[in-house]
Order: structure tokens, then C-alpha cells, then sequence
């Protein structure tokens, strides 16, 4: 089907999982076009590459060619149901799909890794990517993340293997059937999706059940592994865990000079002192995953160890952008209580006695409201903290049932008046200066826009606290 394709419209081109999709028909050589809201750095690379963007939602922005038969007009659920491109779409369209059902036609017959998981998909998924790419793999991997190794979401030398994350957003993830696939973490996070664990738990194992020969292999974390073990048949579950003893494992944890090194076991032989080149137990977990994949697939252990210590990580994920004269900043994707609080955790073990002033921009208001006291209890665990107005993303605040907002957060944090402030995010840079915190570290957290203060931050604490070595 996508061989009598020549062009392709996005709708929803600045998405992480859109556009790695979007530079994978540009690299095949087809005519790529998309639309964004936003224009980001992300859009900005991606029509530096060649790929034409229109930022209006006007009908007169989409090109002429969409409702030819030779085009495949490519969607996010994420669009809003008012969206005027996206009603014209819907309604003049062929040939229309949403990501996962493209990332299915393309990995269909083919070999392909499926890395899913509430937490921690994105660093394992990279890591493998790097870890087979460097070894001469032919492969083909689409990122939810930049990685800093490459510069880019999406990684290709080849299609011997195709390596995917399985997003479990809109249960994306029950198109994909993968040969070998990989659950990370089970947790509530897409609670519009999923308002029950229970109904999480069974997405997850009709994924397990999409698994084919050659290898019908499943990697699970054996930490999670009492809420589906009862679900799998043991002789394609491989268990992994920096916690129990058994199948893969990761142990003997070291850290010092601010360095972590740790044991892995295989089933048949055990590496010493391997360097983690991401601190923190949850990127041990991940790079756990990663490392059994691997070894499973025989790959030789004495390259994985090489270009384990070469591997640079991922951007916005634990992102130090300045460490000079006593303060740092470091900038995150963390959007969920259990992301805040392992982030944080990291950061007082790599850093401790530090004075933390987290920055943290709440993304979407129905994740906000269920997690309304999970969020407190974290968010509290910073010395000093700037709430940042909800990120909307898909979602309208004029809905009665939210019934949340930034403000009705902050007073549930438990942290002094003087010590917590709510600012939109233009006025970020201003509340730093006027509040004048008494910090040594800067922490800034979220998935929406949050990323567009980077750099003025940075460039303040240059001129504030001197140039980053």
C-alpha cells in the first residue's frame, strides 16, 4: 500500500512521534508536508531537512495534492475536534490514518522491537537504537526522543530490524506485532484512555499477545510483573530487574565521583563494573532492558560495553545545561508524580545538600486533577518551586469536570508562602529575578512548551554566575 504513495500530509508534523514518521517518508524520498500549531526547533530542523510546514489552521495552507490517490494524509489523536484543516480532512480525504496505523503498515512484515511502558520507553529505545547501530545492524528506529548521539528522533542504516516505542496513548500500541517486545513499567498515566488500572493492565496484555515468530519474545520488568504474570505464557517471557535474581539482571550498584557503575547478569555469564551513563536506578532499569535485548539478540558483549560508555543520552531526559560555580540547571521530560519524585531522588543522590528550585509546568488538566495529591506530595520534595500554568495540549479547561487549575495545586503543596509561586511561562525569567531563591540547582519539568525557557535560563546563569566550563 505505501508503494503507490508519493506524498504525505501531517497533520500534527511537530509531534516527537509525527515527526520521526515524517523523516522517515522524506528519507524514502517521498514529498512531505505537515502542519503545526507551534513553531518549535523541532519544526524549525525538520523544513531545514526539506520538509515544507504551514503553521495557519486554513484550508488554503493544505496543498492541493491531499485528495489525490497517491497521497496519505497522516493524523495525531491529538488534534482537537474544531480544528478546521482537520474537519476539510475528514471530510474530503481517501486515504487518511492515524500514526500507529502507518508505523503498522510500515513494520508489518518485517522484523521489529516494540519497546512499550508507562515510564522509561524513550531512554531504553535509544539505547538499543545506539547499541545496534554502532555495531553495524541494519536497522531503522523511531524515537520518542532526540537522541543526542545522532540529533534526530529517527535512526537508519538498514531494515534488518525495525525498533518502535508502543505508545500506549489511544491504544496506538494494539497495532503493532512485534517479533521481540519490551514492557518497561505499568502505571496510570493517560487516564483519559485508561480511568482504571484494570483497563491499563488489559491493554497491555492484549500488546503481549501481538508478539510473532521469529523470537515471539516479551521482556518484562519483574518489578511489575505480579499485576500480568498470571496473563503470559512463561516460555516467551524473558523477566529483567535491578531488583530480583533472575533471567537478566543489573546489581551491585557503585556510585562514586558522581559516576555509577553496576554488575549485569546474563544467564550464562556475568560483566563487571559497567559505567551507566545516565545516573539514577529508573535509567538502570531501562538500560537493563536494553543490555538483555541485546544479549539475547547476540550481540558481541565487549562492543555493547564500548559504546554503552560512548552513549550521550537522550534530550530532555536528566539534560544538564549549566554547572559552573556552584549552580547547575538541569531540564527534564518528567510529567508524572513518579517521574518527579525518582528525578528528584537522582538529582539529591548526584547532588546532595543541594538547594533545588524545581520550575514545573503541569500537562494536561485531566492528568493534573487525578494525580492532584500526587503531584503535591512531589512537587513538595523541591526547596523552592515556580508551578507553571497547565499545559491544555489537547484538552478545553472550559469543561466543568476538571475543575482544576495551577493555583488550586500550589495550595496543596506543602511548602513555605515564601518558598512556591504560580507564573505563566513567559513571565518565568522575571519571577526568578524578583524572588531571588537561594538555590543551587534549577530544575525545569514538563511535556508541553516548558522547553522554550531553556535557553533563557541558560543564558541568564551566564551572565549571572559566569560562562559554563
Amino acid at each position: 500500500m505505501l508503494n503507490n504513495i508519493n506524498f504525505f500530509y501531517f497533520l500534527g508534523i511537530g509531534g516527537i512521534g509525527m515527526s520521526s514518521l515524517a523523516r522517515y517518508f522524506h528519507y524514502m524520498g517521498k514529498i512531505v508536508y505537515g502542519h503545526d500549531q507551534n513553531y518549535t526547533s523541532l519544526t524549525n530542523n525538520l523544513e531545514n531537512e526539506g520538509i515544507i510546514i504551514n503553521y495557519d489552521d486554513n484550508i488554503k495552507s493544505i496543498p492541493f495534492w491531499v485528495c489525490s490517490d497517491k497521497c496519505m494524509t497522516i493524523y495525531t489523536p491529538a488534534i482537537p475536534n474544531n480544528h478546521k484543516q482537520w474537519i476539510f480532512l475528514k471530510k474530503n480525504v481517501k486515504n487518511i490514518k492515524k500514526r500507529s496505523q502507518v508505523l503498522s503498515l510500515i513494520t508489518k512484515n518485517k522484523t521489529c522491537i516494540a519497546i512499550g511502558g508507562t515510564h522509561g520507553k524513550t531512554t531504553t529505545c535509544s539505547f538499543l537504537t545506539h547499541i545496534l547501530y554502532s555495531n553495524g545492524i541494519k536497522i531503522t528506529s523511531f524515537l520518542g526522543g532526540i537522541s543526542k548521539n545522532y540529533e534526530s528522533n529517527f535512526i537508519s542504516n538498514g531494515k534488518d530490524i525495525f525498533l518502535v516505542e508502543a505508545d500506549e496513548f489511544d491504544r496506538s500500541f494494539l497495532h503493532l506485532s512485534p517479533n521481540i517486545a519490551c514492557i518497561t513499567s505499568l502505571d496510570q498515566d493517560h487516564v483519559d484512555i485508561y480511568p482504571k488500572k484494570d483497563i491499563l493492565i488489559n491493554a497491555y496484555i492484549n500488546f503481549s499477545k501481538r508478539i510473532k515468530n521469529p523470537y515471539k519474545k516479551i521482556f518484562l520488568c519483574k518489578e511489575d510483573s505480579f499485576l500480568y504474570k498470571k496473563y503470559f505464557i512463561s516460555k516467551n517471557v524473558i523477566y529483567y530487574s535491578i531488583i530480583y535474581k533472575e533471567d537478566y539482571y543489573s546489581d551491585n550498584i557503585v556510585i562514586k565521583d558522581n559516576k555509577w557503575y553496576f554488575d549485569f547478569h546474563t544467564p550464562k555469564e556475568v560483566w563487571k563494573s559497567i559505567v551507566l551513563p545516565i545516573p539514577g536506578y529508573h535509567n538502570l532499569k531501562n538500560i537493563t532492558a536494553a543490555l538483555s535485548i541485546a544479549d539475547y539478540l547476540n550481540i558481541n558483549k565487549e562492543k555493547i560495553k564500548k559504546y554503552l560508555y560512548l552513549f550521550k543520552g537522550i534530550e530532555r531526559r536528566y539534560s544538564i545545561h549549566y554547572n559552573n560555580n556552584g549552580k547547575i540547571y538541569i531540564d527534564d521530560y518528567a510529567h508524572h508524580p513518579t517521574e518527579i519524585n525518582i528525578l528528584i531522588k537522582t538529582v539529591k543522590q548526584c547532588f546532595p545538600k543541594k538547594k533545588i528550585l524545581g520550575i514545573f509546568q503541569p500537562h494536561l488538566f485531566s492528568r493534573t486533577k487525578f494525580f492532584e495529591n500526587s503531584f503535591a506530595k512531589s512537587l513538595e520534595n523541591f526547596d523552592f518551586l515556580i508551578l507553571l500554568e497547565i499545559y491544555p495540549s489537547r484538552e478545553d479547561n472550559k469543561k466543568l469536570e476538571y475543575n482544576i487549575n495551577s493555583n488550586i495545586l500550589l495550595n496543596k503543596i506543602n511548602l513555605n508562602l515564601d518558598n512556591k509561586i504560580v507564573s505563566t511561562l513567559d513571565k518565568v525569567m522575571l519571577t526568578i529575578k524578583e524572588k531571588k531563591f537561594d538555590f543551587d540547582i534549577i530544575m525545569t519539568i514538563g511535556a508541553g512548551n516548558i522547553e522554550n525557557i531553556i535557553n533563557p535560563i541558560k543564558k541568564w546563569l551566564n551572565k549571572e554566575y559566569g560562562h559554563n566550563n
